[in-house]
This record gives C-alpha cells, sequence and structure tokens, in this order.
C-alpha cells in the first residue's frame, strides 16, 4: 500500500500553527529571508529617528508618555536586531536559530510589558497631565503610518517563513503603533480637554498586558511553529 507523502517525508509541522505555510522552495525562500533582514534594518533605522525625535520632544513639553514610549524604541529595536541575527548566514536554514531567535523576541515582549507599566502608573499615580507637543504630535502620527505597513509585511513573511521571530518582531511594530496612537491621543486630548489625561496611561496599560501575552506566544512557540 501505498505510503502518504506526509507520512513518507519530513515530521509534519504542528497542526493548527498559523505561521506554518508551505515553502515555496527554496529560491523564494531565501528572497523571503533577505526580505525579513531588510525590513529589520528599515525598522532599526526608523526606531533611531523616532527615539531620537520623542525623547527630545517628550523631555521639551515635560511629557512622560511621550519619552516613555520613545524610550521604549530601544527595547523594539531588540527584536529587529535578533531577526537580522536570525537571517544572516548558515543560521537561514537553522531550525535551531529560529527557536533561539523565538524566544529571544519572547523576551523582548517581557522586557516591553513592565517598561509601559512602570510609565503608565506612575502618570496614574502622579496626576501627569501631558504638555503640548508639535514634534511630539508629528512623530507618533508618522509611526501610526509607518509601523502597521512594516508590522503586515513582517507577519506575512512569518508565514512564509514559519519564523515566529519574524511574526514577533512585526507584531511589536504593530504595538509600536498602538502606544503612539495612545499618546498622540493623549497629546491631543489633553490639548482641548485636560480632565481626560487619564485615557492615555490606562491604553497603555492595555498594550502592557497585550506585550505580556504575546511573550508568552512566542515563547511556547504557537506564533513560531518551532
Amino acid at each position: 500500500m501505498a505510503v502518504p507523502a506526509r507520512e513518507a517525508g519530513a515530521p509534519a509541522r504542528e497542526a493548527g500553527c498559523g505561521c506554518c505555510a508551505a515553502d515555496g522552495g527554496d529560491g523564494q525562500r531565501r528572497r523571503d529571508a533577505r526580505a525579513a533582514r531588510w525590513l529589520a534594518w528599515a525598522s532599526l533605522g526608523w526606531m533611531s529617528i523616532e527615539g531620537a525625535v520623542g525623547l527630545a520632544a517628550g523631555l521639551a513639553a515635560g511629557s512622560a508618555a511621550l519619552a516613555g514610549w520613545a524610550a521604549g524604541s530601544v527595547i523594539e529595536a531588540l527584536a529587529s536586531v535578533i531577526v537580522i541575527w536570525r537571517f544572516t548566514g548558515s543560521r537561514q536554514a537553522s531550525e535551531h536559530a529560529e527557536r533561539k531567535a523565538g524566544r529571544a523576541v519572547a523576551v523582548s515582549f517581557w522586557l516591553l510589558a513592565p517598561w509601559i507599566t512602570a510609565q503608565a502608573a506612575y502618570d496614574l499615580a502622579a496626576g501627569h497631565h501631558q504638555g503640548v507637543s508639535v514634534p511630539g504630535i508629528a512623530v507618533t502620527a508618522a509611526s501610526i503610518a509607518v509601523m502597521p505597513a512594516l508590522g503586515l509585511a513582517k507577519h506575512r513573511l512569518g508565514r512564509r517563513l514559519a519564523s515566529g521571530a519574524t511574526a514577533g518582531e512585526g507584531t511589536q511594530n504593530l504595538m509600536c503603533a498602538a502606544q503612539a496612537a495612545a499618546v498622540l491621543a493623549g497629546l491631543a486630548v489633553t490639548a482641548a480637554w485636560p480632565g481626560a489625561w487619564p485615557a492615555d496611561p490606562v491604553i497603555a496599560l492595555g498594550v502592557a498586558a497585550w506585550s505580556a501575552w504575546e511573550g508568552w506566544r512566542s515563547w511556547k512557540g504557537a506564533a513560531g511553529c518551532c
């Protein structure tokens, strides 16, 4: 009796795993790996600008939320460095490298969650009202435009490459955009209605919980199929 192809070949991937798309051949995988690496470099470049401008604007306006969001770019950049490492040289075809990268990205999620939580808790406890910052509004609005495009592209590549590290980096980009939206809303609403200042730290706490959950998923391999 003929043996089904799935049984005759390599071990099947875990059933129900969202990242386990069929390989498109060695050539396609190399192109996807190169794209993942270059997108990670692009993220690093953008986050360097975002972090510098946002931190300067936050300090100038006395906005702890804006400064905290900008400083968080350093942690988010760690995920990009991990993906660059993952898809450089012989590691491109290494399942062991993917497992290590996926868990390193999980750790970066767990670094991000307490950072956001501490910032939000400080704002709530201190009754901190954000100042108006035109550069802060500009950089957060730009992040809302740029980061989702990067995040969604990385999610697509993560599925094709069966790479939880790439998908996790994309999720961090989406989180960056979500937190930028919260900071922007806080800057805009506080300028018009000072009594609405708690909205920003409350939204930030939701982003922190999301980060902790995604870290758990990455560690367990739910996002990475590893």
